[in-house]
């Protein structure tokens, strides 16, 4: 009977310590929800940080992608244009052509009539500061990559603290209650790990198409050098 009375005692201890800790009873499914919750304060910032890299990614997406688009007969065009001698034509269409490989030409025409050297220098220049306005934010998604495990890592540091001295200061525990805290406590690692693979990745594919700008940018810098070396009509 006293055996019996001690399990019961025991039973009720665990379950204490397993509810101030978040930990569901043996045999119960827990939701997803509930799961991210029993990450305890540190989700916060995580949910933050995602927030700020879903947002970020999409809006430099789109500046990116806008920047990209081009007529594809608009170096044709130019080209007419500056071969027969109508360098106003030329600059009017380069002005009212809105992404970098426009202001790029635009730049290009201005200096016509320069050395070529000079010519492509200030072009250099300007497809400088377009790439910068690519570029613009983007280093944010590389910071969450790294400081994103850093946060779970640290959340699941302070739980397992909590953990342990909630267990001694009851003086009771089973392996079922420790393995239980700590699988709770391994949210934030996990969700860390996720943003910050997910920050990453978007960080990486944000850098290559960048890439495909900057190689039209090249391609049609150096049409438009070419051009000014062919006669005028």
């Amino acid at each position: 009977m006293k055996l019996f009375f001690l399990q019961v005692a025991t039973d009720s201890i665990n379950k204490v310590v397993a509810a101030q800790h978040g930990i569901p009873e043996p045999g119960t499914k827990i939701s997803l929800w509930d799961l991210l919750l029993s990450g305890g304060w540190i989700m916060v910032p995580l949910a933050l940080l995602l927030v700020i890299a879903i947002f970020f990614f999409f809006e430099r997406l789109i500046a990116i992608r806008n920047a990209g688009k081009i007529d594809a007969n608009f170096m044709s065009i130019i080209r007419d244009h500056v071969v027969n001698g109508n360098v106003t034509a030329a600059r009017s269409l380069a002005k009212n052509t809105f992404n970098p490989v426009a202001r790029m030409i635009d730049k290009g025409l201005q200096r016509i009539g320069k050395p070529i050297e000079a010519i492509e220098k200030s072009m250099e220049n300007v497809g400088k500061l377009e790439i910068y306005k690519m570029e613009k934010n983007i280093s944010v998604l590389s910071l969450i990559a790294g400081i994103a495990p850093m946060f779970g890592f640290l959340g699941t540091i302070v739980g397992m603290v909590q953990l342990f001295y909630g267990i001694s200061s009851t003086g009771e525990y089973t392996l079922s209650t420790i393995a239980g805290g700590i699988y709770t406590k391994m949210v934030t690692s996990a969700s860390g790990l996720i943003i910050g693979l997910l920050a990453y990745v978007g960080y990486n594919y944000l850098n290559a198409q960048i890439d495909k700008n900057v190689n039209k940018m090249e391609a049609a810098s150096a049409e438009f050098i070419d051009v000014l070396q062919e006669p005028t009509r």
